[in-house]
């Protein structure tokens, strides 16, 4: 198992480089990068994302205004609404932001950065690309952990009870719960429960906005995680309302199928107790599917669903960085969330592969090729 996961682990770095150079290769040809966008703030036409920028770009933000009234020679420019502008102008702008070398040069560079996670610094918030995103990661974080525990805890559940008794009232009832939940998304499902719980329409029960309380470094250490679980309720919940469906049915399904095996029919044969068939046979063959789907489940919450969430709820994390950062056209924070994420996805696959072994220690990997 040791030398699989040694392959696996060698594998992670040939995987990164492709996403990383797909990645770059498509942004080389998306209209309006981050010169067009400094451009667009200096000339006061920067909208959505990229107005709520601050006046300085980069450390040499605050001497580009008089870098422009110095210069009045206008020029045919390659870049989109740069006509007029002086050519010192566009040439300090392509400096600052690293467009003054040839791509494959600056693609080489932000390897050699990668490689020591140097994401280097933020074109439009002057902080480096790692602060910011060590600060958004544990909301991400904390989003997506919670989701997926609950998520499963109660899927799995419903899952394998809804197997047990297929085709009964039980059945029924629950499966028009599952059908509505199913329909709802979880950002519908947010503003739902900012309506009825949060915003005194109705009741006032939860906070709107934030992880945290004002005053919660002054609570002790009960009411710190009081607060905390307060806090994420109404998201979480409504992640979990919205995604709980597909997984619940999952379940139901995997168990069926494995409940008219033979080996099921024989052990009952035999005179094995219900529970024993199912918890000690059915179970750990009906499981392999549903783990399976975990990296995919935990990404997609982290970095899909949660996006919405962190916007409704004014959650400062990971998805919202990268959001914002593809709207401004912030290559360094693109790159490094998709590098991040990158990063996250292959080592929860292998992860996944290990649990694969716990639950039936029959599966090996090592005779496997990569």
């Amino acid at each position: 198992m040791l030398a699989y996961i040694i392959r696996r682990l060698l594998l992670i770095v040939p995987t990164l480089f492709g996403i990383i150079l797909l990645n770059f290769v498509i942004v080389q040809f998306a209209p309006g990068g981050p010169v067009e966008q400094m451009i667009a703030q200096v000339q006061g036409t920067a909208v959505d994302a990229t107005s709520r920028v601050s006046g300085g770009v980069g450390d040499a933000g605050q001497n580009l205004d008089q870098l422009q009234a110095d210069t009045s020679t206008s020029f045919e420019s390659k870049y989109r609404g740069a006509r007029g502008l002086p050519p010192e102008f566009i040439e300090e702008l392509e400096r600052m932001v690293g467009f003054d070398k040839p791509p494959h040069e600056r693609f080489l560079l932000m390897l050699g950065n990668y490689l020591r996670f140097d994401f280097g610094e933020s074109f439009f918030q002057s902080r480096p690309v790692v602060d910011l995103v060590l600060e958004k990661l544990p909301v991400s974080i904390t989003i997506g952990f919670w989701t997926t525990i609950f998520l499963y805890g109660i899927s799995i559940p419903l899952g394998i009870a809804k197997a047990v008794r297929d085709g009964t009232k039980f059945d029924a009832w629950t499966s028009a719960i599952v059908i509505g939940g199913n329909a709802l998304p979880s950002f519908l499902v947010a503003i739902l429960g900012i309506q009825l719980f949060a915003s005194g329409n109705f009741v006032d029960w939860f906070p709107l906005r934030g992880l945290t309380s004002d005053n919660f470094d002054e609570l002790s250490l009960l009411g710190q995680i009081a607060d905390y679980f307060w806090h994420i309720a109404l998201p979480i919940g409504a992640l979990v309302i919205g995604g709980y469906a597909a997984m619940t049915m999952l379940t139901k399904n995997s168990f069926l199928d494995q409940i008219s095996q033979q080996y099921v029919i024989t052990a009952r044969a035999k005179g094995l107790e219900e529970r024993r068939v199912l918890y000690g046979h059915v179970f750990r063959n009906a499981m392999l599917i549903v783990i399976s789907g975990f990296p995919a489940a935990f990404l997609s919450i982290l970095f899909g669903g949660a996006l919405f969430i962190e916007i409704i709820f004014s959650l400062d994390g990971l998805g919202l960085l990268g959001f914002e950062a593809v709207l401004n056209r912030d290559y360094p924070i693109v790159f490094a969330t998709l590098y991040v994420f990158g990063l996250m996805g292959l080592l929860i696959k292998l992860v996944t592969d290990l649990t694969y072994v716990l639950v039936d220690p029959r599966i090996d990997f090592e005779s496997r090729e990569v």
